[in-house]
């Protein structure tokens, strides 16, 4: 609606002061002639608003104006109650600032509004943190949030992924990112993008020299470049597989987030369904362990091997099952089941194994090189 839109421009004008009109119609989404059709109208209401021309000119307000106008609907009232990141709140140390603003914006509120968005707080509920994560280690952001709002320089202690020991880095900030609940320091070092996770911090000292982006480049656009970055590496290993019917909503729930495109639901009277999965390294693909037999990697023969490998690993731990039966006493008979699984998994592993690796070239048992494929020592 225009007067939404109008009051919109009003606000932030008096928030930005001189703004460009092609800053404003990218924000409120309209043409340049229509912010300049909006401004006339504001004008004409009693606003004190007028372009300058030239080069750095804009739109703007005259120097002291002000308006006490919040002009929130009743869903902009309820959206400011359904907050998704309290924990970034906490981690910022603004909880308390928090309650205070919703407070104020509370009594700030038309009065037809108040009760939505009063329940709307108590009935909605945001938790950013997946089911079952590992506790997180504290995070001490004081450093960082200085070094971002001071636009200042920063020299990181900081430890890599797989890294034996920290390094030392000096970057120039663009902002901090809340994703998923982990908190990332978005910063250029010699003058390329980085990303730096907090818990990965063991030091950070702010220094005098003021930062050093690079020119025309904000935050959402260096987040954007690393978010892509991460997610669409070109050297992924697609793996096929297929999931037992009765297991394919829990095999999504764990492992969705590697699948390549949902899997179809198959006919009820089949057993199994096909999915593919991406990995960034070999190892990645070891969690597909936790589905046991409900899941079973078709190819390629390297991930067949690696997950046969770790089977036996694991089978190796438990030799009481394997040898239940081995010698004389009750002992040896109260878990035959335990035998046979043990032994059917044992015998499962080899066959996996030995179809896993390749017969040599130019044959197979007989072949050049004799022997044919065999399981690894």
């Amino acid at each position: 609606m225009k007067s939404d839109r109008l009051l919109s421009l009003l606000l932030l004008l008096q928030t930005r002061g001189l703004v460009p009109a092609t800053e404003l119609a990218e924000r409120l989404e309209v043409s340049v002639r229509t912010i300049y059709r909006d401004v006339e109208a504001l004008s004409a209401s009693g606003v004190p608003v007028y372009a300058e021309r030239g080069r750095h000119g804009g739109i703007t307000l005259l120097p002291g104006f002000r308006t006490d106008v919040t002009g929130l609907t009743a869903d902009e009232s309820r959206a400011l109650f359904v907050l998704a990141a309290q924990g970034a709140h906490a981690a910022l140390g603004l909880d308390r600032a928090l309650g205070s603003a919703l407070r104020k914006v509370m009594a700030a509120l038309p009065e037809p509004h108040r009760p939505a968005a009063e329940l709307t707080s108590r009935r909605i509920l945001v938790d950013p943190d997946r089911w079952m994560r590992t506790p997180r280690p504290a995070v001490d952001l004081d450093v960082l949030d200085r070094a971002v709002l001071a636009d200042r320089r920063v020299r990181l202690q900081y430890r890599s992924g797989g890294a034996p020991a920290p390094k030392t880095y000096t970057v120039d900030p663009y902002g901090l990112v809340v994703k998923a609940g982990v908190w990332y320091l978005v910063a250029d070092r010699d003058a390329e993008p980085r990303l730096f996770r907090a818990d990965r911090v063991h030091r950070a000292e702010l220094l005098d020299d003021p930062v050093r982006r690079r020119d025309g480049i904000e935050l959402a656009d260096v987040w954007e470049v690393l978010r892509r970055r991460v997610e669409t590496r070109p050297d992924e290993i697609l793996v096929r597989a297929r999931v037992h019917r009765e297991r394919l909503d829990r095999f999504v729930r764990l492992h969705g987030d590697r699948l390549t495109a949902a899997p179809e639901r198959s006919d009820p009277d089949e057993e199994w369904t096909e999915v593919e999965l991406a990995f960034h390294r070999a190892g990645d693909a070891r969690p597909l362990l936790a589905m046991g037999g409900s899941l079973e990697v078709l190819d390629p023969p390297e991930i067949r091997t690696l997950l046969a490998r770790a089977a036996a690993e694991i089978v190796a731990l438990y030799p009481e099952a394997r040898d239940a039966d081995a010698g004389a006493g009750p002992e040896a008979q109260v878990e035959p089941r335990a035998r046979t699984r043990a032994t059917a998994l044992q015998e499962a592993i080899t066959e996996a194994i030995t179809e896993a690796i390749p017969e040599p070239r130019g044959g197979g048992a007989d072949g050049p090189g004799g022997g044919g494929a065999r399981p690894p020592s």
